[in-house]
């Protein structure tokens, strides 16, 4: 068996674990990841907090134990949750629906994979995003309260949290097919990010086709209705033609933009080994995600640095990474900026980035694994 991508997955944790993951505030049974390396004396005492990125934590964690099952990584999985709502102030929930989104899919997924159940979040969580569909002012679920913008990454990872969880599939289904009435570019075939007091907001970004191919597989799986299959399908091969150059994903540099490749990666990976269909564009789309997946990861492998024998992944995946330093003012450290967090002056810095290498690495384990098996 060839263990190629086990073994960098696991290196890209072992780089998680070594460099960001510590007790919060010293209280035990706790972890968080601290949200940059080399941290500040900020950074270390998580005066920072960014909910999704530990979100994102916690669901490569579930497929770290997937791929190799520890029962210390059990614990590490409980530490993180714990870790969350603490830092939380006591809470799962927050004002961003797709903050709340990318929990309850890491959540749902402890609960499935590793047996860490969770049963009232999610259903706290679960309740969230049933009770904010609201189609007559435009939506969709918008992405904040009190906001009049609905977009694709909240709809996308919330559909596909209720099609997993709770036999939510009808509105799982509604989220989707308002997302292709009214978010898909008619000449790209790309997903716009959303619609905002009833203006389309034309940006396209990786994680917003990321989100679409998984609620659009995940529905194909559950449903077997045709439509969400040949969605799948027009919209992986949409990603390869105008998101991945020379078949490499694109990256969006640091912050909350770090995460947005490796999310795309995630669920291009569950396209490729789950999509159902014997039809060639289904089959197409299957090996079009799989080669995306496994050229981005060999690339990003290529370019990373490695610093005491671990991997540090870049922001880009088709250029050499950079290994930063610590900052040596506030102006180099990432910043919130309108309900987004910009990235670092050197963007390897940010967990956000390194967990999208993570998250790859784990994709393209996956892969492996199918063609394994």
């Amino acid at each position: 068996m060839d263990r190629v991508w086990a073994n960098r997955a696991a290196s890209a944790e072992a780089a998680i674990a070594k460099r960001h993951l510590k007790k919060l505030w010293g209280l035990p049974g706790t972890q968080l990841g601290v949200v940059a390396w080399p941290p500040t004396g900020s950074d270390r005492k998580f005066k920072t907090w960014h909910y999704w990125w530990q979100a994102h934590l916690l669901d490569c964690l579930v497929d770290a134990q997937v791929r190799d099952p520890k029962p210390e990584r059990v614990e590490s999985i409980r530490r993180q949750v714990r870790g969350h709502q603490i830092r939380n102030n006591g809470r799962w929930v927050n004002s961003y629906y797709d903050d709340m989104a990318w929990l309850g899919l890491a959540l749902e997924r402890a609960g499935r994979h590793v047996g860490v159940d969770k049963h009232r979040a999610l259903d706290r969580l679960s309740d969230q995003f049933v009770t904010s569909w609201v189609p007559e002012d435009g939506g969709g679920i918008p992405w904040r309260k009190q906001d009049q913008f609905f977009n694709a990454p909240a709809n996308g990872p919330a559909g596909i949290f209720l099609a997993r969880y709770g036999d939510r599939l009808r509105r799982a289904q509604q989220m989707a097919d308002w997302i292709d009435e009214t978010l898909i570019d008619p000449e790209t075939h790309l997903v716009f990010d959303g619609i905002k007091a009833g203006s389309l907001v034309r940006a396209q970004y990786t994680y917003c086709q990321g989100v679409v191919v998984g609620l659009e597989t995940e529905l194909a799986v559950r449903t077997k209705d045709e439509r969400h299959g040949q969605r799948a399908a027009r919209l992986v091969a949409a990603i390869a033609e105008h998101m991945a150059p020379d078949g490499v994903l694109k990256g969006a540099g640091g912050g909350d933009g770090g995460l947005f490749f490796g999310i795309t990666a995630r669920y291009l990976a569950l396209a490729a080994t789950e999509l159902p269909g014997a039809e060639q564009d289904s089959e197409n789309a299957r090996d079009t995600a799989r080669r995306i997946v496994l050229a981005s990861a060999t690339s990003a492998w290529d370019h990373r640095q490695t610093v005491d024998g671990l991997p540090l992944f870049g922001p880009f995946w088709d250029r050499t990474a950079v290994i930063p330093s610590a900052p040596t003012s506030a102006g180099e450290e990432a910043q919130f900026v309108q309900g987004a967090v910009n990235a670092s002056s050197v963007p390897e810095r940010d967990l956000s980035v390194q967990l999208s290498g993570w998250m790859l690495m784990e994709a393209a384990h996956t892969l492996e694994a199918g063609a394994d098996s």
